[in-house]
């Protein structure tokens, strides 16, 4: 384990190539002191040449015509549920604090199916669905690979409680493999007071990957001392960077809180301009639908007096679709959806 000291931050950077009970250690000490943990890819865990093309991809898609993307918006009944293109303050992630919706743009990837996308793709993404596919695939598998780390960390008898919950074999789930897009603004576009490019909220699922580009900063997370800090994009400068990992909800239940779902957010630069165009890439790791919130067999998380599993009425156990479902309802300013947000 490397770590990052920074100002505020001190992120660890791990390699979990060898996947060891100590490396699970480090892995669960850095999720539960902070939420988030670099884990390196110089064990090219990813090619970095299959990010920079993915990345190529976005900057092709987010250059088309409005009424192109369009075609393929999230709001579409031919796109599903939480799929496809999302405009400019189509999303509000902190309703009870933004008068604007965000300030970016996205394109969601549900779950690809023996690696056909099941949603409509625009050309440049159509022309490169397989591609995508397998990008999303990398991204399940190193999620698996740290949610078995966690279960040997917890002592969970057999390692594989987690990952068994996300089996995509067993059914659907949540997942979603999402391009973002923050656009540069002109400086009486927007009031650096009051907007913000991803609003405050921790993540919905279980495990959430984030791809950055060097030399665009804007993510910050609320520290335990209630404070926002920058995270850096490649702490350890690094000739192949690491890759960012967060704790969504769902972990944090399944563990009365000892892993964090830690708040974050985006924001413009704070010289009060505009910024530069800002990309990234988030794979956001859902366990299966019908997943029960309670929580997980491990002396480490019933001695842990925290959050524990989410109840719904009449103390009904949610499943992991219940919560997505409410956590989009409030993003979206919907009510909440009674069927499937996969």
């Amino acid at each position: 384990m490397a770590t990052a000291n920074g100002d505020k931050l001190d992120l660890p950077v791990i390699d979990i190539s060898s996947a060891d009970s100590g490396v699970a250690k480090q892995i669960l000490d850095a999720a539960s002191r902070y939420g988030f943990v670099f884990v390196s890819n110089e064990n090219n865990a990813f090619d970095q040449a299959d990010i920079q093309r993915m990345f190529g991809l976005s900057r092709d898609f987010f250059s088309l015509p409005t009424d192109v993307k369009a075609e393929c918006s999230i709001h579409s009944s031919k796109s599903g549920k939480n799929r496809g293109w999302l405009s400019m303050h189509t999303e509000t992630l902190d309703p009870g604090n933004q008068k604007r919706g965000d300030f970016k743009e996205a394109f969601n990837f549900g779950e690809f199916v023996d690696g056909k996308a099941q949603q409509p793709l625009p050309a440049p993404l159509a022309d490169e669905e397989a591609f995508i596919g397998r990008f999303a695939d990398q991204c399940h598998a190193l999620c698996n690979k740290i949610l078995e780390l966690f279960a040997t960390a917890l002592e969970v008898c057999g390692s594989r409680w987690f990952s068994d919950r996300h089996d995509r074999s067993k059914g659907p789930s949540g997942s979603v493999l999402r391009l973002l897009y923050y656009p540069a603004l002109k400086d009486n576009s927007y009031n650096p007071t009051l907007d913000i490019r991803a609003g405050a909220h921790s993540d919905y699922g279980s495990i959430t990957l984030l791809f950055q580009l060097p030399s665009q900063p804007g993510l910050e997370i609320l520290t335990p001392s209630n404070t926002w800090a920058p995270v850096p994009v490649n702490p350890l400068n690094q000739a192949v960077p690491p890759v960012l990992v967060n704790i969504g909800d769902l972990l944090s239940y399944w563990t009365n809180g000892l892993l964090k779902s830690t708040v974050h957010r985006v924001i413009f630069p704070k010289d009060g301009r505009g910024g530069e165009d800002r990309y990234s890439i988030a794979y956001f790791c859902h366990p299966l639908d019908e997943a029960r919130l309670e929580g997980v067999p491990s002396r480490m998380v019933v001695e842990h007096k925290g959050r524990g599993g989410e109840e719904g009425e009449k103390g009904r156990v949610l499943t992991a679709r219940d919560h997505l479902n409410m956590r989009l309802a409030a993003t979206y300013r919907l009510k909440e959806e009674k069927d499937g947000a996969s």
